[in-house]
């Protein structure tokens, strides 16, 4: 056997690194990881379907969503209130739809006077009337100032869902509703945005027909 050949065969040491993953092949294990979010996610459509039109209800009558989140997950929450205020695919009346980590003073002042564990807390007591929804979003289920928002909601009669990554979590066990996405952290975070999507959807679809229906 020729001395290529051998090392060919010879094991790699213990310890010796190994060869770090190729860019495309990183960027394909990543999407290969959207596939179990989008099935949990189908899984859990009738949910969905359901929220949409409990969500038409309420803000046809006039009450408000609120929404927060951290990071990535502040940002999901700024999109379903963006396509509450103005819309998602089609033309229709805006509903009042607030993200409250978007108030930075308010958050800020909230931070520095009470702890960034009662930013939301607060921003849900000052702002949530009974009958509201506020939407938790979370891939962890961890988050302090999301769980003391979920607890102020449920003492002024606000209905709390949450969408978070793969349970069990505890924001899970202190909301009224959720959807658990089981995939990896930021698979789970992809997740959220076609659920907001999915939500909509049906959301717009119940407007119309009881805008059409005279209600």
């Amino acid at each position: 056997m020729s001395a290529e050949a051998s090392s060919l065969l010879t094991p790699l040491h213990a310890g010796e690194p190994q060869p770090d993953p190729a860019p495309g092949e990183l960027v394909r294990n990543h999407l290969r990881g959207v596939m179990p979010a989008l099935q949990s996610l189908f899984v859990q459509s009738d949910h969905l379907a359901r929220w949409g039109v409990e969500l038409a209800d309420r803000l046809l009558r006039g009450q408000r969503v609120l929404a927060a989140g951290n990071g990535g997950s502040a940002a999901e929450a700024q999109h379903l209130t963006a396509e509450l205020v103005g819309r998602f695919d089609g033309e229709r009346e805006p509903f009042s739809a607030i993200s409250l980590h978007a108030e930075s003073s308010a958050v800020t002042a909230i931070a520095n006077d009470y702890g960034f564990d009662q930013v939301f807390a607060r921003q849900v007591r000052a702002h949530g009337r009974p009958g509201d929804i506020l939407v938790l979003l979370s891939t962890s289920g961890k988050s302090p100032n999301l769980l003391n928002a979920a607890a102020a909601a449920r003492d002024a009669g606000i209905t709390t869902w949450a969408l978070t990554g793969a349970g069990p979590n505890p924001l899970i066990d202190c909301v009224d509703e959720y959807v658990a996405i089981d995939a990896g952290s930021a698979n789970a975070q992809e997740g959220h945005l076609m659920a907001l999507h999915a939500l909509c959807r049906a959301f717009d679809a119940e407007v119309l027909g009881r805008r059409r229906a005279g209600q």
